[in-house]
């Protein structure tokens, strides 16, 4: 008998969602998962542990190669299972964006378990098998700024050892005069054998090294060792058990904190530092004795309603600071725009000392309001700089906006058009998105259109830091128009770059023809100030770093090169597009990277379930990847579960069953089609009706939503079916949300303001197709907006008007635009999204709240807060303790349609009335 243990992880209410993962539970198993759980920029385990005998981590090393700025990461990780029975055990690693995954294996017993990286069209069989077993096929996702998320996991024989192995690579950028390595150490357990081991080796040499970061204590200065020579450093972190449970981030579950080593190269030529091998070179351009180059600043400041809060407070004290540092022979503008455009002046003005107070005092006051015209903004901007043409002077224009485009011209298309008209290349645009709410995508095309780029300012505590750091980043030009020149080379990343800023580096890689390194010449020409110049060194040696083919200088250039191949293919369409696309793929399965072009799939034991690895696209959410647990049968272990039921490829709730043979559509006893339905998921307990939650596999591709055919069961004359809808509720500080059916018919009161001048109430269609049929937005005196499937209709007094197609609306001081899936209402402070969803081929509504005054006292089911809860654990049922009442849950299944692909969350699943904590007649409303 195989036990496991469930031991969620969790750092905060913020992570919950993104890095809970769930596994088989069940009495009649009665099954336990360990969960091992490895975080940071590279492992952590679980924060609750079962008897220490159970199991142990007895090695835990991170070793880390640093070579001309290219790092490789290796994690491994060695875990031995001294239970008496098997169990399984999950590796979860955290990575930066940035890197690339090239190598995964597992070592059980002598037998070693190689990741494989194919095409992704090439994976869809084993993604598809993947998703069809409940298993969570897409294993790696987004977790925060900087990292994205590696998980699996393998059953391991009773006293048996595995051995995980995680390699990545990533090119290390200089921002403000140096690199940083961070590696996050949370291995929340102390571990006899913990190392991190850091080399860096530059040939050009080392100018300082520092070591930061919550780990680099007085408690632990001893534990920390560097060694430096001229042209290599070496950094050992080797704690003690017990110094792993005494710093200031360390206690009984060990550390949680980070390393940084911060350092940077010497720089003895201007042309900078080229290395060459096997015919392949890379290029590290930064010089630094170059006079700064007087600039031309543009800031654009969306002040929309959804900037309300603390959003607009932090842009506001990041903007103030952001004038403090304009020298005095900078030019500047300043615009804030909602649905209009306002100026502080309509021209540029020298950042005198009287022009910068009256910007500060400009920007101090900064309010929220309105919709968002991004298009008329930018294309003011433009016409500002291109309206004072400065020789010797260097152009930036720079835009922060939370939101999609909502009034105005608002495709992204054309907008992302007419910028690219208005700028005509003469400039930058950098694009800041503020928060996940932004269309990031949209940003990000149209920055690098016009040779920038894209950030995303994450809506934390410093923000306002956020915004001011990435200003430093570009505030001090010193080059403009950039060519970089190898005379002999070829197959070469990125020559043209439109700025230099202090404290940057321009890297390029490419191949040097015939590897004939004598007729190899680089040079680079730029404009410095006033004047053209040309950096080349006809002295200059360029070092052999060796032979090797696949070495590191080659692996730069591949980097480099699918890294430029995938911004572009995201620039180009049509059979330019394919041709760039098919390039990078190539070089990623040449090179075993993990791109979004390319997935891992990751081979184990016989008999455990195929997963499959993809590299997430920034700009989306963090990614949540469930597996839900079966429920208890003890309540009625007695009867049989399933017969046998005939569907066309339906998959199950994620997670479902993990851990099963492909083909076995439940726990022991049941009997199910192989490749019919794969996984399903029952609960039994106090709750009236069995339910059955499915997914479909369409053309490759899950579809997330509940099915709503019923199935028969043989065994039970009931049949089992979907509940008509399914609502959530977020909790605070516990691992799962609440949830609850609404079995019938009703109009529902969504979101309803104390001061009565908005009001929002819903008709469910639960019957029919589940989630809403009607939507209907009250405010001001006689206007609304009524939304239902097949359009909508806006009131304004005793004008009605119906609108099918895709509309921008003004109603007063609403703003309503009607897109193919979602219909957006911006009502001062608040915008409310209302989604259009498909499900069995039939169309649903769900409405969701996106933004409302801070301390909004609003009323209704939307406006429901989290609930606190205990678990209450119980011989045969689990309870959860509300408000000193204990209500009994079953674990179910619920998507998510607060957002446009909704995934299926865990929940514990209860009555509307205990879930509400009050009559559901609280919530209904006689008319909409």
């Amino acid at each position: 008998m195989m036990h496991r243990l469930m031991l969620p992880i969790c750092l905060s209410l913020k992570d919950i969602f993104s890095c809970l993962g769930f596994t088989l539970v069940g009495a009649i198993m009665e099954r336990a998962v360990v969960q091992i759980t490895l975080f940071g920029l590279l492992l952590a385990f679980v924060t609750t542990l079962p008897n220490k005998d159970d199991w142990d981590i007895y090695s835990f090393h991170i070793n880390s190669t640093v070579t001309s700025r290219y790092a490789t990461t290796v994690i491994t990780s060695r875990v031995v299972n001294r239970m008496d029975e098997s169990k399984e055990i999950e590796f979860l690693v955290r990575i930066p964006k940035n890197a690339f995954i090239s190598k995964f294996r597992m070592s059980i017993d002598g037998q070693m378990y190689d990741g494989v990286v194919n095409a992704k069209e090439q994976a869809q069989q084993q993604y598809t098998e993947a998703v069809s077993r409940g298993q969570s096929a897409g294993i790696v996702s987004s977790v925060g700024r900087t990292l994205e998320e590696f998980k699996t996991s393998v059953t391991l024989a009773a006293h048996n050892k595995v051995t995980f192995e995680l390699t990545y690579e990533e090119l290390l950028k200089r921002k403000l005069g140096k690199y940083e390595l961070q590696i996050h150490a949370r291995p929340m357990q102390p571990v006899k054998d913990f190392k991190i081991d850091v080399y860096i080796h530059e040939k050009a040499g080392i100018n300082f090294m520092e070591v930061k970061g919550g780990l680099s204590t007085k408690a632990l200065a001893n534990a920390i060792t560097k060694t430096q020579t001229d042209k290599q450093a070496w950094l050992y972190f080797y704690p003690t058990e017990d110094q792993q449970k005494i710093c200031d981030s360390c206690g009984e579950d060990g550390m949680n904190g980070d390393l940084v080593i911060v350092y940077d190269v010497k720089r003895d030529t201007s042309l900078g530092d080229i290395e060459v091998s096997d015919g392949y070179f890379v290029h590290h351009f930064a010089p630094s004795s170059l006079p700064r180059i007087p600039k031309n600043a543009v800031f654009l400041i969306d002040q929309s309603g959804s900037m309300h809060g603390r959003k607009i407070e932090q842009t506001r004290t990041a903007l103030i600071h952001i004038l403090n540092d304009l020298a005095e022979d900078d030019y500047f503008g300043l615009i804030t725009f909602d649905g209009n455009i306002f100026h502080w002046r309509r021209e540029l003005v020298q950042a005198t000392k009287g022009n910068v107070d009256s910007a500060k005092d400009f920007a101090r006051n900064i309010q929220d309001r309105g919709s968002t015209n991004i298009n008329k903004a930018v294309l003011e901007g433009a016409r500002m700089l291109n309206a004072h043409p400065r020789e010797g002077s260097a152009s930036i224009l720079i835009l922060l906006t939370d939101g999609d485009p909502t009034s105005g011209v608002t495709d992204p298309k054309t907008i992302q058009s007419n910028v690219r008209k208005a700028i005509a290349k003469k400039f930058p645009l950098y694009c800041l998105g503020f928060g996940f709410d932004v269309n990031f995508e949209f940003l990000e095309k149209m920055s690098l259109q016009n040779s920038g780029v894209a950030r995303r300012i994450y809506q934390d505590s410093d923000a306002a830091l956020q915004l001011k750091g990435f200003y430093e980043e570009v505030a001090t030009p010193l080059l403009t128009d950039v060519t970089m020149i190898y005379i002999g080379g070829t197959n070469l990343t990125q020559t043209n770059f439109s700025q230099y800023y202090n404290g940057s580096e321009i890297v390029v890689a490419g191949q040097i023809t015939d590897n004939d390194i004598d007729s190899f010449v680089p040079q680079v020409v730029a404009i410095s100030s006033k004047r053209r110049v040309t950096f080349a060194d006809t002295n200059a040696t360029m070092e052999s770093t060796g032979t090797v083919s696949d070495s590191h200088i080659q692996r730069v250039w591949a980097y480099l090169t699918v890294k430029q191949l995938l911004d572009q293919e995201l620039l180009l369409s049509g059979p330019e597009k394919e041709k760039v696309k098919t390039d990078a793929l190539k070089l990623s399965l040449k090179y075993s990277f993990v791109t979004p072009l390319t997935s891992m799939v990751v081979t184990k034991p016989l008999g455990e379930n195929t997963e499959v690895l993809h590299k997430p696209k920034e700009g989306q959410a963090p990614q949540q990847n469930w597996q839900v647990p079966p429920p208890s049968l003890s309540q009625t272990s007695s009867n049989p579960v399933f017969g046998k039921m005939r569907s066309s490829r339906v998959g199950a709730v994620p997670g479902a069953g993990a851990g099963r043979r492909a083909g076995v559509g439940g726990p022991p006893g049941a009997a199910g089609e192989s490749g019919a339905l794969g996984q399903y998921h029952l609960h039994f307990g106090p709750l009236d009706d069995y339910h059955l939650h499915s997914r479909r596999i369409i053309s490759g591709h899950v579809d997330p939503f509940p099915s709503l055919m019923n199935y028969g069961a043989v065994a039970h004359k009931k049949p089992i079916r979907v509940p008509p809808h399914r609502f959530l509720i977020k909790t605070e500080n516990q691992s799962l949300p609440l949830c609850f059916d609404i079995n019938k018919d009703v109009r529902l009161k969504l979101l309803h303001h104390p001061s009565g001048e908005l009001s929002m109430n819903g008709e469910l269609d639960s019957l029919r197709y589940g989630g809403f049929k009607r939507i209907v937005i009250h405010f001001e005196t006689n206007k609304s907006v009524d939304v239902k499937i097949d359009g909508i209709t806006v009131k304004d007094g005793h004008d009605v008007k119906f609108y099918t197609g895709n509309d921008h609306i003004t109603v007063g001081s609403v703003t309503v635009i009607k897109r193919d899936k979602e219909v957006d209402v911006t009502a001062g402070d608040t915008r409310i999204v209302i989604l259009l969803h498909q499900q069995n081929r039939k169309h649903l509504l769900w409405p969701v709240v996106r933004q409302q005054p801070p301390d909004s006292n609003a009323e209704g089911i939307l406006a429901l807060k989290p609930v606190a809860y205990e678990e209450v654990q119980q011989t045969r049922s689990t309870k959860l303790r509300i408000k000193d009442q204990e209500i009994d849950v079953v674990s179910a299944g619920a998507a998510d349609y607060s957002i446009p692909f909704p995934p299926i969350l865990e929940c514990w699943l209860m009555s509307a009335e205990s879930a509400l904590q009050r009559p559901l007649d609280d919530f209904s409303v006689a008319e909409l």
